[in-house]
């Protein structure tokens, strides 16, 4: 049920799935306006949450690194607080979206009747760039149809890519305890499939 639900994971989750988080609920926020429709109604049509694989930084906020990446992007880091993932946030997400292919098969272990709505980021991407938008549901700003829209289009992707694994080009870098020039560059990477992925529920 709406709204569409997308959840990121790491292994802490306290750089790279945060920042998945909030630059996919920016790039809505963005569509939204290049729409004329407000940009605040973004919630109402997309949840995007994060969690990660460990729980050693449960409750701390955003690395500092990955706050700035967040906020030179138009975005926001406040409010947030690292969680271990859990199952039952698995079960709620339409699309699960992890940094690495590690990540993807501890998130199938967990629930193996997500495995068809769970990817690697790059991988979501790269199926996504080949898919044609005319076989998707109709679009509009209203939570039922980006909800449909983007259920059909995990569906899409699933059956592109039709028993292939990840590539290895597809994981993220941990930038953990490294500069800002390697957060920058995840978070270019990210971006390459997130504003994608806004402007295929939001065209």
């Amino acid at each position: 049920m709406p709204p569409f639900t997308v959840l990121h994971v790491c292994m802490g989750n306290i750089c790279r799935s945060p920042m998945a988080e909030r630059l996919l609920t920016l790039a809505v926020r963005e569509r939204l306006e290049r729409r004329g429709s407000d940009p605040g109604r973004a919630d109402d049509l997309l949840h995007s949450h994060s969690a990660g694989t460990g729980g050693w930084h449960a409750g701390e906020e955003m690395n500092p690194p990955a706050a700035r990446q967040v906020a030179a992007r138009g975005g926001s880091a406040e409010g947030f607080a690292a969680r271990k993932l859990r199952s039952d946030h698995i079960d709620a997400a339409d699309l699960v979206l992890t940094a690495t292919a590690d990540q993807q098969e501890y998130v199938v272990a967990l629930r193996s009747d997500a495995a068809a709505r769970t990817f690697v980021l790059g991988e979501f991407g790269r199926l996504l760039a080949a898919l044609d938008p005319a076989g998707l549901p109709p679009a509009d700003a209203t939570p039922d149809a980006v909800y449909t829209r983007g259920v059909a289009l995990v569906e899409a992707a699933h059956a592109a890519r039709a028993g292939t694994t990840p590539l290895p080009t597809d994981d993220l870098d941990d930038p953990w305890g490294r500069g800002d020039q390697c957060f920058g560059r995840v978070a270019d990477e990210i971006e390459e499939t997130v504003h994608p992925l806004a402007a295929a529920l939001l065209p």
